[in-house]
């Protein structure tokens, strides 16, 4: 498995930004699907976005799409995720996770249980 490391969450208003990084180590981590995940409180944890071994597919929710942009840079073992135009409906722990990937490179995962490795989370706050 993978050790992963959050940070960057904290307290944003409305319509601000936050930009959450994980930092990953134990394993190959080119080998690995990396997504991120969101639990507010009373609620399952969600799907937020991910991104293929190589960095050249991504996949967002359809709430996200077109405020969060994620990125990874496998020569430093990092995935960032960056969050604009945030809303209150955003507000939850993040969670960094991975997933080994058998295939060419290009493979996306969206559920829970395709994921092996988690981070412990980090909140973020927005207020309205």
């Amino acid at each position: 498995q993978v050790q992963l490391a959050e940070s960057g969450g904290g307290l944003a208003q409305a319509g601000g930004s936050l930009r959450l990084s994980c930092a990953a180590s134990g394993r190959t981590f080119s080998n690995y699907v990396m997504g991120w995940f969101r639990q507010a409180p009373g609620k399952e944890r969600e799907f937020v976005a991910a991104i293929s071994r190589s960095g050249g597919h991504t996949y967002y929710t359809d709430s996200v799409k077109g405020r969060f942009t994620r990125s990874r840079d496998n020569a430093k073992n990092t995935v960032t995720l960056q969050m604009n135009s945030l809303e209150p409906a955003d507000a939850a722990v993040y969670y960094c996770a991975a997933g080994r990937d058998y295939s060419l490179g290009s493979i996306i995962y969206t559920e829970l249980s395709e994921y092996d490795s988690w981070g412990q989370g980090t909140q973020v706050t927005v207020s309205s």
